[in-house]
């Protein structure tokens, strides 16, 4: 495990144990009859520490407008959020949103807490189907950490998101963080959320998970 990724980790770690209440980077809105991508995620997505519009997010919305797409991205995405908490608001999204494909990013949180692998997989689980069952379709992106955390941990939590892909037959994404998690250069200055400069590799890491919905998202 390159040792860069393991100080991200660790740092991001103690960080989230002290941590106050999370903050909601960007308000999901009230749907309208325009068709809509929900993402469901933690600090990674919200924008934590970015100008606003900046962050991964923003430039989906903006790829999808400049490919003319009316597709119209909810970002849902709180800093500090578990599984549980995504698992717990998931319900009223999907309600008022109404989205036609969901975006899950969380997952991370729960690893670096020490919590309950299979507590994780089954609320990720739940998730995914309550989407699909709400006429969604789900794109699932996934997070490593490193062995400090214990080498049949880790392997678990990697391999967790692997197998509800594969379960759920739902695209993953195998790491949100590829292209970034090693690059110092890439993070702001509490060395453990990336920079603006890092929004664009994480935007194409997603972009490229997007493929088997690129034609979806040419629809009205």
């Amino acid at each position: 495990m390159n040792p860069l990724f393991k100080q991200f980790v660790v740092g991001l770690a103690s960080i989230l144990l002290v941590s106050a209440a999370p903050v909601q980077a960007q308000t999901a809105k009230t749907p309208s009859a325009t068709p809509q991508l929900l993402v469901l995620g933690d600090s990674l997505s919200a924008e934590y520490g970015l100008p606003r519009g900046s962050g991964w997010v923003g430039l989906l919305q903006n790829q999808l407008r400049k490919d003319g797409s009316i597709w119209q991205v909810a970002n849902a995405s709180i800093s500090g959020e578990t599984t549980a908490g995504g698992l717990s608001r998931l319900p009223d999204l999907l309600k008022r949103i109404k989205p036609r494909l969901v975006i899950i990013e969380l997952g991370a949180n729960d690893a670096l807490r020490g919590l309950s692998l299979a507590a994780t997989q089954k609320n990720l689980k739940e998730m995914i189907v309550m989407s699909k069952k709400s006429g969604a379709e789900v794109l699932l992106l996934g997070m490593q950490i490193p062995p400090n955390y214990g080498q049949e941990y880790t392997k678990q939590f990697a391999r967790l998101f692997v197998t509800l892909s594969q379960s759920e037959q739902v695209p993953l994404l195998p790491f949100f963080l590829e292209g970034v998690a090693t690059r110092p250069e890439l993070f702001q200055a509490d060395r453990i959320h990336p920079n603006e400069q890092a929004q664009p590799i994480l935007f194409n890491n997603v972009w490229k998970a997007l493929e088997p919905y690129r034609e979806l998202l040419k629809t009205n």
